[in-house]
């Protein structure tokens, strides 16, 4: 696998490991997807639980129109 960084990039991943808190680029790299993978799962989790609120709710007597004119009128 062959991955490209910016320089930037580079240079946070050398920041955290001179902290002496990663031993290596490679668990900078771990830790990043790892986190990242748990902030997806959150938020993924979060839409679906509001969309599921959306269609248990009972329907709005506004119509699309209504809805879009007050939109405009802000």
């Amino acid at each position: 696998m062959n991955i490209s960084f910016t320089k930037k990039q580079e240079e946070y991943i050398a920041d955290q490991v001179a902290t002496g808190e990663y031993q290596n680029n490679s668990e900078v790299i771990r830790d990043a997807i790892r986190l990242h993978r748990i902030y997806r799962d959150k938020v993924i989790g979060d839409l679906r639980r509001e969309i599921e609120k959306g269609w248990k709710a009972p329907d709005s007597p506004r119509s699309m129109e209504d809805i879009i004119a007050s939109k405009k009128g802000k």
